[in-house]
């Protein structure tokens, strides 16, 4: 790979802030692939002299970047580049197809699987009565190996027979359509919520760290609802993209 001085050009004539400059163009590189997962970084202190900058300048770029979840700075180690974030259309698939698509490595630990009854809002998102049984499944799931994101479903009893060997190995809408359901639609609301300490252990995350939150209701023919989801994604390894039109 090229010299970064050869790759990031500063225009001490340009409005935005020289911070800023250096971080976009890091980040493109690391986002097209230039530079790699893994790949380590000179310190600030040479970064800011190879550039012309001062050191709280270069300081505040790193930074922008780690909070961004871009690089990661660790004790005898120092700066590396991690896995870009994952971006995900706001479209009816599930999270394994995704990282799939992008070329990621999707793993996934099943944390429980049972049987509850329905009750309050996943008796009401499934249209059933209170106490009805439902099948609730959590998982962790991983890509390259670093943890993702947490997931909790429920179905109706009886709507899929799902092992844990099935849900380790497969995503969850492959099941389902596996078992002749089909998914229409889907009526889904995204949040954003500071990490517990159990959920922040299970996730790598920061304790307090900021987390995508997900409602799913997923609909099947003639309306029906077939499956209820609410999912936790790490902010700083993920995020939603949507195209707006004008009315």
């Amino acid at each position: 790979m090229e010299p970064l001085t050869r790759l990031i050009t500063i225009d001490r004539s340009s409005p935005v802030p020289l911070y800023f400059q250096f971080a976009q163009q890091l980040q493109h590189l690391i986002e097209s692939g230039t530079l790699a997962p893994g790949a380590r970084l000179e310190n600030e202190i040479a970064l800011a002299d190879r550039f012309g900058l001062s050191r709280p300048t270069m300081r505040q770029a790193m930074q922008h970047l780690v909070n961004k979840g871009l690089l990661s700075r660790k004790r005898g180690v120092g700066t590396q580049v991690v896995n870009s974030r994952v971006r995900r259309q706001v479209e009816l698939t599930s999270l394994y197809e995704d990282l799939q698509r992008e070329d990621r490595r999707p793993r996934t630990e099943v944390l429980s699987l049972r049987v509850r009854p329905a009750e309050g809002r996943i008796a009401a998102a499934l249209q059933l009565e209170p106490g009805m049984k439902t099948v609730e499944l959590r998982r962790l799931r991983y890509a390259d190996d670093e943890p993702m994101a947490l997931l909790e479903n429920h179905l109706p009893m009886g709507m899929a027979d799902l092992t844990e060997d099935d849900l380790a190995a497969h995503g969850l809408y492959a099941l389902l359509r596996r078992s002749g359901i089909t998914l229409r639609s889907a009526e889904q609301t995204i949040g954003a919520r500071r990490a517990t300490a159990a959920e922040a252990r299970l996730l790598a995350e920061g304790r307090g760290g900021t987390l995508l939150t997900v409602e799913r209701t997923v609909l099947g023919d003639g309306g029906r609802p077939v499956e209820y989801g609410r999912h936790l994604y790490r902010a700083s390894r993920y995020s939603f993209e949507m195209t707006l039109t004008a009315p």
